[in-house]
Order: C-alpha cells, then sequence, then structure tokens
C-alpha cells in the first residue's frame, strides 16, 4: 500500500480578528492545519503571536501580507492618503497599469516583516498575500527585493496563485476564480524559481464563501488532483464583531472551521490517501 501523500493545509488571515485567530489555533491544536498566514497589521496581531508560539515547530507560520484591508503599519500618503488601505480592485488596478506608489509599498513590506519577526523570533516560514496581492505587478518585485535584501531566499517558501490547467479542470469547482488567479500571477512563478525562492506546486481552495453550500464537498473537490507539493487555502475562524466590521466572510469561516475539527475530514483523507504536512518539509525532503 503507498504511503499517504503530504499536501499543506493552510487557514489564511490569522489576526483578522481575535475569534478568527481562536478558530485558527484551535484547528492547530487538533493537528488539523499544517500552515497559517498572519495580518501583522491587525490590533489582533501582538496577542495572536503569543499564542501562536507554541506551534512554530509543528506548522508553518507565515506573512500574510496585506495591502487591501484596514489600517498599513506606517503613513502611505497616497495608497491610503486616509489612512485605510484600497480595495483590491484598485490595488489591481494600479498595478496592472503599474501606477503604484512603489517606495510606500517597499517600506510597508518591510514594516509587515519586521513585525513578524518582532513578535515571533523569527523570519516567516513563506510569504503569501490578503486576495494574492503578493502576486501582482510591482508588488512582486518589492516583495522579492525585500526578501532578498534580508538573505530569505532558501529560507522561505512563497504561495503561487497557479496551477496547471488541467488540474483545475478536473476540480471541477469555482474555475473562473482559479484561472483569474493565475491570469493575476502570470510570470510570478518563474521569476521567483529564477531567484532562488521555492513555492508551491498544485493550489486550490477557491470558494464562493456561500454559507448555504456544503464545505464539506468543496474540500473534497479541492484535494482532486493534487499537485507534488499541492497548498490548500482554507478560511476558519469564529466571528466576532471586529470580524464582522472588516470581512463579508463570516458564517462560513465557522462552517469550516468545524469540519476541519470533525471525524469526517480525517475519514476524508484517509479515504484520499493523503496526510498533512509542512510545505517546508515537503520541500527539504526533495533536496535529500
Amino acid at each position: 500500500m503507498p504511503l499517504p501523500a503530504p499536501f499543506c493545509l493552510c487557514a489564511d488571515d490569522f489576526a483578522l480578528s481575535p475569534s478568527v485567530s481562536r478558530g485558527i489555533i484551535e484547528a492547530l491544536s487538533a493537528k488539523r492545519l499544517s500552515a497559517t498566514g498572519v495580518m501583522t497589521t491587525r490590533p489582533a496581531w501582538p496577542q495572536g503571536a503569543r499564542e501562536l508560539q507554541p506551534f512554530q515547530s509543528i506548522a508553518d507560520i507565515g506573512l500574510h501580507l496585506n495591502l487591501t484591508l484596514g489600517h498599513p503599519i506606517g503613513p502611505m500618503p497616497t495608497l491610503a492618503p486616509q489612512g485605510d488601505l484600497p480595495g483590491i480592485s484598485k490595488l489591481a488596478r494600479s498595478a496592472l497599469s503599474k501606477n503604484l506608489p512603489v517606495d510606500e509599498i517597499s517600506g510597508e513590506i518591510a514594516r509587515q516583516l519586521d513585525r513578524f519577526t518582532e513578535e515571533l523570533g523569527a523570519p516567516p516560514a513563506f510569504i503569501d498575500g490578503h486576495h494574492h496581492v503578493h502576486v501582482l505587478p510591482q508588488v512582486r518585485s518589492l516583495l522579492f527585493a525585500r526578501l532578498e535584501e534580508r538573505g530569505l531566499q532558501a529560507k522561505v517558501w512563497l504561495r503561487t496563485s497557479t496551477d496547471r490547467l488541467s488540474r483545475i479542470l478536473r476540480r471541477g469547482r469555482h474555475a473562473g476564480k482559479a484561472l483569474a488567479a493565475v491570469w493575476i500571477a502570470w510570470g510570478f512563478a518563474e521569476e521567483a524559481s529564477r531567484r532562488g525562492f521555492a513555492m508551491n506546486d498544485g493550489f486550490s481552495g477557491f470558494s464562493a464563501f456561500d454559507p448555504k453550500s456544503d464545505y464539506a464537498d468543496e474540500f473534497e473537490h479541492s484535494v482532486i488532483a493534487p499537485g507534488p507539493r499541492h497548498l490548500v487555502m482554507c478560511h476558519p475562524g469564529y466571528c466576532d464583531e471586529e470580524l464582522a466590521a472588516a470581512d463579508r466572510v463570516t458564517v462560513r469561516r465557522e462552517q469550516e472551521l468545524k469540519f476541519l475539527l470533525s471525524p469526517a475530514f480525517a475519514e476524508l483523507l484517509d479515504r484520499k490517501g493523503l496526510r498533512l504536512a509542512r510545505l517546508s518539509d515537503v520541500i527539504a525532503s526533495e533536496k535529500i
């Protein structure tokens, strides 16, 4: 019998709100996640960092770069003139037209990296982005430069939101979102690889975040046709007032968490011949 195939299950949005963090900690404690990306711009981050410290040796803890929600850490007079970051649509349009304030964004990337390291005592295991902002033109180049100046090329992996067309079509769910992510990230993986960064190979977890849909069924489709370094994103957590004020995805987070903590999740992995693994461990094993 073949050994179970490894894949990484990553919870986005740690520190988005205290209750989102609480749900992710619960899933980490139950060993139902192998990674989480943190938002160091959020008020819940310092307390959340203390709660995450015991999990640094068993899960990949990464930076969920945020340029679209709430307030930046430092002043950004062009991108956030009133102190509020723009939505993803506005940011993406500016990035695609190469009209972003690069000095401001470079400075904010550095601040978010610094705040991560200050609280956890080590650089992130990986970098991804809220709304995939890290793969946008201009943003990606600024991110590469900031990581390179810290000598992190061989120490962090990067999330690419691309996947092979054949895999996307075989999953048969949310293909439009997946293809849009491929388009936005066009060229990202090639440039990251040239610069010496490791990445996932296989990506899924796209969702309409409809609380009326069956998340168990949606998750099962996300692990169809996994790549050799497959990465699935998810959004578990509990609801609170801070979350409701910041994000439209509320009830669905509790549904995702309930499934991840249920026996049905473990049964699905057994049936599919899969096991949770840190992507950093998968990458390291390939070098042996």
